[in-house]
């Protein structure tokens, strides 16, 4: 990625990654690191307050702050708001409860009035996300059964894309990017090895960690998943099946540089 030689912090990607549960404290941490990992200069983590011990250790580059309890609630929304004024893009959904009513219906909120660049994976993708999408630049990143959930049919997610103007990135043994008006792209490569917990949610955080330093949607949702398919051939030379999504992150800023459109 080329940066200003004379930029400042912040100047190169600003992240904010919501997320989490009682019981899910790794899937927006793992989306925090892929989003650091990218190249970006600062990343926000917004998770339970449980979790805000880990957080910290995870990274000490990490900004953590802790949701007022247990789960995002009605109480989590202002603060949020006014924090996400303030990135370039955030990821929205890894590891918030499906059957949590009140972080739902807060996450849903938070989409609708963010006024960043989204990245939106896992709880986030509901029946009434898309209505929520209408003039802003949002990426959704559905597999299949996320997917069915929205309501939407594999066939017509190109007019999904169209008429409410996003990106899907549809997660399968083939990646497919989608847009409003380009061809579809169909990215191919990787192993079975990426079944392993956590390569969603590395997927979406690289993909908003890219996003933030200026490229555009599209290509950064390519790029992500080239990199993680190409992570995942490197590590199964070395580890077979064995490898993991911790694995994977640090493959990323090698294969990054690699098949960056600036090497």
């Amino acid at each position: 990625m080329e940066r200003k030689q004379n930029s400042h912090k912040g100047d190169n990607g600003v992240v904010a990654v919501i997320g989490g549960s009682r019981t899910m404290h790794g899937a927006p941490l793992m989306s925090a690191l892929a989003a650091e990992r990218s190249g970006a200069d600062l990343v926000h983590v917004l998770l339970p307050a449980c979790h805000q011990e880990v957080a910290k250790m995870t990274s000490l580059n990490f900004q953590v702050h802790p949701f007022r309890g247990e789960s995002l609630g009605s109480a989590d929304i202002e603060p949020i708001l006014e924090l996400l004024a303030t990135m370039d893009c955030a990821v929205l959904g890894p590891g918030i409860e499906h059957h949590n009513t009140e972080s739902k219906k807060a996450l849903l909120q938070i989409v609708d009035s963010a006024s960043c660049t989204l990245v939106l994976d896992a709880a986030a993708l509901q029946q009434e996300t898309l209505q929520l999408t209408r003039d802003k630049t949002v990426v959704l990143t559905p597999h299949l059964g996320e997917l069915e959930r929205m309501g939407i049919m594999p066939e017509s997610v190109q007019d999904a894309a169209r008429e409410y103007g996003v990106t899907f990135l549809l997660k399968g043994t083939e990646d497919t990017v989608l847009t409003p008006n380009t061809d579809p792209e169909r990215i191919t490569g990787g192993n079975a090895g990426l079944t392993t917990g956590g390569t969603g949610d590395i997927l979406a955080g690289l993909t908003a960690g890219l996003i933030s330093q200026h490229m555009e949607p599209r290509a950064a949702c390519i790029l992500a998943s080239n990199v993680i398919k190409s992570c995942a051939d490197v590590l199964l030379e070395e580890k077979g099946f064995a490898y993991t999504a911790y694995d994977i992150i640090a493959c990323l800023p090698r294969t990054l540089h690699n098949l960056s459109p600036a090497h």
